[in-house]
């Protein structure tokens, strides 16, 4: 894609300008310089500097469609933790199923990685480029005319750009509500532990009486991420490591033996907090376009195919600067070929995380979910459609 800013009106000082240096955001930027966009034409912008980003331990789970977009950007490969099987079962209930990559002839299903490892490699790419990387500096203002969206930034400078994409989404408890929301109730507890029997690269998600609990595969141990009722969280952030490290252990069961250790406990509110939206030059993607519950660990791999679209559409339309009609059509189009899979993906985790949210133990709801992951190892299209959501969305 080539560019130049004198051919359809008022000259811009980028083409696409992106506010969120995220994954999602950095994997935007990285594919457009890939389908032959200018990096002079496309500005990065985020309020974390990058060591800041690269010292966050927080655990990130991609998908092996995600691999495959970041890899096709060249951020990969990450230092990751591979997913080989899924096993998924109520506690104390009937109902499992177990997915394995050699089901389907991939080499794993995902991959398990902290944020920070994430981001290096996408951070390692963009040095690469002439993206112009704009970081840590706070957007304190947008403003979209007919020809041009104008960025205020914190250190009173501004910028103007042809089209602007939102990537920085934030968490639930911290965003401003959209069209469709819903508050689960729930707090996610996370940690890192270590069990007497780990199984390699098998992942679990266990659905209890109070919501998902994942246990994936991380380096010596597990990610943990313990869905419960908020006044529950706040009971299992004040216990003692032994005390949490049983709570745990009655909760899970004892398929990886006892739990042997438990690192530094932190929570996190849960909800629902989805709107797609686009104006003639602006857009949202990633958390910003939707916020999930993490059962089934979709937000981050649905924000990255959300880039991949994005980066497409952009590269195969009319040359920039475009013209409002130009620009809205575009951004448009993204909406409605990003409709089905956002719309299936929110219907998987919105089911999932309302059942045990709000049902209660053993209740019909619980029941019927248990009888379907059962049903699952004996309807093979139904956990083929399943495996195939959970690795690359629906498509």
């Amino acid at each position: 894609m080539t560019t130049s800013d004198t051919m359809h009106g008022a000259a811009v000082d980028f083409d696409v300008a992106i506010c969120g240096a995220g994954p999602v955001g950095q994997a935007l930027a990285l594919l457009l310089v890939k389908r032959g966009m200018d990096g002079k034409r496309i500005a990065l912008i985020d309020a974390k500097s990058i060591d800041q980003a690269m010292q966050d331990a927080r655990s990130i789970a991609l998908s092996f469609g995600s691999k495959q977009l970041l890899a096709s950007a060249g951020a990969w490969p990450v230092t990751a933790t591979e997913i080989r099987q899924i096993h998924v079962s109520r506690r104390g209930h009937f109902g499992r199923t177990l997915i394995d990559c050699q089901e389907y002839d991939l080499p794993a299903l995902g991959y398990v990685a902290r944020y920070g490892q994430l981001v290096a490699p996408l951070h390692a790419a963009l040095q690469h480029t002439s993206v112009a990387v704009k970081r840590p500096l706070q957007v304190a203002a947008i403003n979209e005319t007919k020809d041009r969206v104008t960025l205020n930034l914190a250190d009173t400078t501004t910028i103007t750009a042809g089209i602007v994409v939102q990537a920085e989404g934030g968490t639930f408890n911290d965003q401003a509500e959209k069209s469709r929301r819903h508050d689960y109730g729930q707090t996610a507890v996370i940690s890192h532990i270590t069990a007497s029997v780990p199984l390699p690269q098998r992942a679990f998600e266990r659905f209890t009486e109070q919501g998902p609990l994942a246990l994936l595969p991380q380096e010596d141990g597990y990610a943990l991420v313990w869905c419960v009722r908020p006044e529950y969280a706040e009971q299992l952030l004040a216990l003692s490591d032994a005390a949490f490290k049983h709570a745990l252990q009655c909760a899970f069961g004892d398929r990886l033996g006892q739990i042997l250790s438990a690192s530094k406990r932190f929570a996190y509110p849960l909800g629902l907090n989805a709107q797609p939206h686009a104006t003639a030059r602006t857009v949202t993607i990633g958390n910003a376009a939707q916020t999930l519950h993490p059962v089934a660990g979709q937000g981050l791999n649905l924000g990255l195919r959300d880039a991949a679209v994005l980066a497409r559409l952009l590269a195969e339309g009319p040359l920039p600067p475009l013209t409002t009609e130009a620009a809205a059509g575009l951004l448009q189009q993204f909406l409605k070929q990003r409709a089905s899979d956002r719309s299936s993906t929110i219907r998987l985790t919105d089911g999932m995380a309302r059942v045990f949210a709000g049902s209660a133990d053993g209740s019909l709801p619980q029941a019927l979910l248990g009888a379907g992951l059962g049903a699952l190892d004996l309807i093979k299209p139904a956990k083929k459609m399943l495996a195939e959501q959970m690795m690359f969305g629906w498509r």
